[in-house]
């Protein structure tokens, strides 16, 4: 019995430290095909010592990727822009497309840069940020126009065809990520005065890609293998073993209840979230699009009021779902190719946050 037991636990320990050891290595070489293969999530790892912010180029080459790879989705806005009814605001960063220090419409990912003390040094800390991908996304859940879809990768999707770019999503995501451009949209089409403010925009983690089994822009130009892509709880055990290894710290794995985004990083996320939010303050900076590192922070859908919420949008939902189906029929475009493999054509957005 003792020796049966030992020979299986032996094998057990010996795969997973194989496939460990692998991981490490290689990389995760060919992660996406292999999910694939197997039905499997994916998941991505930033390893924050590993990142430098490329110093020696105008742009870290992974927001550079980005832009290139996802420009012919930017928004064209239609000018003049009319203000968000029943308000005197709209938002609008179609003469800020050159930005690359925070998300904007045109902007999917950037990487912020700040210095943390921790046992007595100081360390720069560069953190690429971009959608985190939720488990249970909050804007998926609460888009009352059903325009948010979660893609068999593990991937969360807009799609900007039926998005009326209320910014809910951006409201119930604790990290702020969609960010709005007006002027472009489905509503310019049925109310352009009375309803719509626009078109929400985030990383989609190049579903594109994903679809035909690459890697995303970014992963793909990253010179240091600072980002990684594989397999979800491959990239979870890599996670966890590598920050145990260097006595660091893990970020994405329990906040908003899991992300298949993980961090590791040798000084706490803690003091990145207040690094963040000092540098914010002392430049003034209240305009969205440069999120904090908020640790363990819930998921607005587990509390009351987003139970609430959730159940009093349903219909809506469906009744939105159903509304762009018709359209879709109508229009003649039953495949827009940015959801590949929607698991859940449930619901999303509609809400604020900030003005550019």
């Amino acid at each position: 019995m003792n020796n049966n037991f030992s020979r299986r636990t032996f094998l057990k320990r010996a795969t997973a430290a194989g496939l460990l050891g692998a991981l490490t290595a290689t990389g995760l070489s060919d992660p996406v095909k292999a999910a694939e293969q197997r039905g499997e999530k994916l998941g991505t790892l930033i390893d924050l010592t590993r990142c430098d912010g490329c110093p020696n180029s105008p742009t870290p080459l992974c927001v550079a990727a980005c832009r290139q790879h996802n420009q012919s989705r930017f928004p064209e806005p239609q000018k003049p822009l009319k203000y968000y009814w029943p308000q005197k605001k709209v938002e609008d960063w179609s003469d800020k497309r050159e930005l690359t220090t925070r998300l904007t419409p045109y902007n999917w990912t950037f990487v912020d840069k700040v210095k943390v003390e921790h046992n007595g040094l100081q360390h720069e800390i560069h953190v690429p940020r971009r959608c985190m991908h939720c488990d249970n996304p909050t804007c998926l859940k609460l888009c009352p126009f059903s325009a948010i879809s979660k893609e068999s990768t593990g991937a969360v999707s807009i799609d900007d065809e039926v998005c009326f770019g209320g910014a809910k999503c951006r409201d119930v995501c604790p990290w702020g990520i969609p960010q709005r451009q007006a002027g472009v949209g489905l509503y310019l089409q049925i109310a352009p005065d009375l309803a719509g403010g626009g078109v929400m925009y985030k990383c989609d983690l190049c579903s594109d890609l994903l679809a035909v089994g690459k890697k995303p822009a970014c992963i793909q130009a990253c010179p240091r293998e600072a980002l990684t892509i594989g397999p979800r709880e491959e990239i979870q055990a890599l996670a966890r073993k590598k920050a145990q290894d260097m006595g660091g710290y893990v970020y994405g794995d329990l906040e908003n209840g899991g992300t298949s985004t993980l961090y590791i990083s040798s000084v706490p996320f803690e003091k990145i979230d207040q690094a963040i939010k000092a540098d914010k303050k002392q430049k003034e900076d209240n305009s969205p699009g440069r999120p904090g590192m908020p640790v363990k922070v819930d998921n607005y859908l587990e509390s009351e009021k987003g139970l609430f919420y959730s159940a009093l949008l349903a219909p809506f939902a469906g009744a939105a779902a159903a509304g762009i189906t018709a359209y879709r029929t109508l229009k003649g475009d039953q495949s827009n190719g940015t959801s590949p493999n929607p698991v859940n054509p449930g619901e999303e957005e509609e809400h604020d946050h900030n003005n550019p």
